[in-house]
C-alpha cells in the first residue's frame, strides 16, 4: 500500500514537472519549541490537498537527518497539507500555499501538554473542603 501511494505521488509529480515548470524545492527543519534544538528522525509528511480543501489520496513520508533537516524537490505549487511526527513531541499539522521556487519550512515542536479529565479524582484537600459541618 505504501509502495502505490509512493508511485502514485511520483507519477502526479512527474506530470506536474512534464505539464509546467511550476514545481518547487522544500526544505523543512524540526527543532524544539522550547530550545531550538533539532530533533533527528522526524517524520514530515507530505499531503496534496484538492480545492475543495479535503486531503487527496496519497503522500509522501520524509525522515529528518540528525539536524533535523529534510527536503523534497518537484512539489508542484498549490496547497499541500504538511504533518510532523516524533515521538515525545505534539504532532504538528498546517496548510501550506506552495507558489514559490524554494521555500523553507521550520517545524517548532512542542512537548505534550497535560490532559484534563473530568473522570479523574480530585486531590483529598479539594474533597475536605467540600464536606458540611
Amino acid at each position: 500500500m505504501k509502495k502505490l501511494a509512493v508511485l502514485i505521488w511520483v507519477v502526479v509529480l512527474a506530470g506536474a514537472a512534464l505539464g509546467a515548470n511550476d514545481t518547487a524545492l522544500l526544505k523543512f527543519v524540526v527543532i524544539r519549541d522550547y530550545n531550538g534544538k533539532p530533533i533527528r528522525n522526524a517524520s514530515v509528511v507530505l499531503h496534496p490537498v484538492k480545492k475543495d480543501g479535503k486531503q487527496s489520496k496519497g503522500g509522501l513520508e520524509l525522515k529528518a537527518d540528525a539536524e533535523g533537516k529534510t527536503s523534497f524537490d518537484g512539489v508542484p505549487y498549490g496547497k499541500l497539507r504538511i504533518q510532523v511526527l516524533a515521538p515525545g513531541f505534539q504532532t504538528f499539522g498546517e496548510d501550506y500555499e506552495v507558489n514559490q521556487p524554494t521555500m523553507e519550512i521550520t517545524v517548532k515542536m512542542k512537548r505534550p501538554q497535560e490532559q484534563y479529565s473530568v473522570y479523574t479524582d480530585r486531590p483529598a484537600e479539594e474533597k475536605k473542603e467540600e464536606k458540611p459541618q
